[in-house]
């Protein structure tokens, strides 16, 4: 029975979900294993450019994989003969590639799977399985999207929340620094979860969130960051006209920049560490790793921010 009277809740302004129709469960690797799970695939081909947590589901179910590599434009260089009991699953990098997604669902149909943890705006194409992750975009400690037109017969229990926000209010309250241990701990947290459905508090938030305006946002810092940083930066990925980026990516030769732009307060992250593992010194996928460096560019920020970025790399 619903309480009514007694202290207040917090008070978030709730509306749609971008993903209104997707199915909601707790984190996009669990939206994966529902995908591994119901279609019943043996094996998985993997990039080498990706989150080390993409394998969590596959060692779980105890299936098979292979890793294949990326070209300079972030797209497979080969694409292997699939048995029937095999999929593909592509990284949607950064927002970017929703093309070269288009084109490998023409390759593969139903057995590919498109990740778009790093790509939140893109629809799902036809009737392609394809998840997000909406920590990646947004303040909130989990939350995940799924589209696929088969369903498990079982039901899941719904998630709880609360325990993992105190990095979003520390850094209301007491700045990023204050925050970033609880954020390492809330990721450690979601290691080895259950599927469970989206949590009430996490789906409140979500459903109060300006999207159109963080589009606009991110669009536009991309644009005016490609304008100054272009002919410098060695990535040279286009911003198609619906594309909607995560960060902008940066490659360059200069070695210090990343440790420069976070003694200065300006927070850039690496995609991923765990590929120094998986790969070798001189692998195309390494050197992504080591030498792009991923500047902010979402919603929070605006063209002054953008303008001491650009200070930041040319002083």
């Amino acid at each position: 029975m619903r309480a009514i009277g007694g202290y207040f809740e917090l008070e978030v302004q709730k509306g749609r979900h971008y993903h209104d129709h997707a199915i909601r469960l707790n984190t996009a690797r669990n939206c994966f294993e529902y995908i591994l799970r119901v279609r019943n695939y043996r094996k998985v081909y993997v990039p080498y450019y990706t989150c080390e947590v993409i394998l969590e589901p596959i060692r779980k179910l105890g299936l098979d994989y292979e890793f294949y590599r990326i070209d300079k434009q972030l797209e497979p260089v080969i694409l292997p003969d699939l048995k029937p009991d095999e999929v593909f699953l592509y990284t949607n990098y950064f927002g970017l590639k929703q093309g070269c997604a288009r084109r490998l669902s023409s390759c593969y149909g139903q057995r590919l799977i498109v990740d778009n943890a790093q790509a939140f705006y893109d629809m799902p194409i036809g009737n392609i399985d394809t998840f997000y992750s909406a920590r990646k975009f947004f303040g909130v400690a989990d939350g995940a999207y799924l589209y696929t037109d088969k369903s498990l017969s079982q039901s899941f229990d719904r998630d709880c929340s609360f325990q993992r926000m105190s990095h979003l209010l520390k850094r209301l309250d007491l700045g990023a620094e204050k925050g970033y241990q609880d954020f390492r701990d809330n990721d450690d947290s979601l290691v080895g979860q259950e599927i469970k459905q989206m949590s009430t508090a996490t789906d409140v938030l979500l459903s109060g969130i300006d999207y159109e305006g963080g589009k606009r946002k991110r669009r536009a810092n991309y644009q005016y960051l490609d304008c100054v940083l272009n002919e410098s930066n060695r990535m040279q990925l286009v911003l198609d006209d619906n594309a909607v980026p995560m960060v902008y990516p940066y490659l360059t030769d200069d070695s210090s920049l990343k440790k420069k732009l976070i003694d200065n307060c300006i927070y850039v992250a690496t995609y991923w560490p765990n590929v120094f593992e998986w790969c070798q010194y001189g692998d195309w996928e390494y050197e992504l790793a080591d030498k792009t460096v991923f500047l902010p560019i979402d919603q929070r920020y605006g063209y002054s921010d953008m303008d001491r970025i650009i200070e930041m790399i040319h002083s």
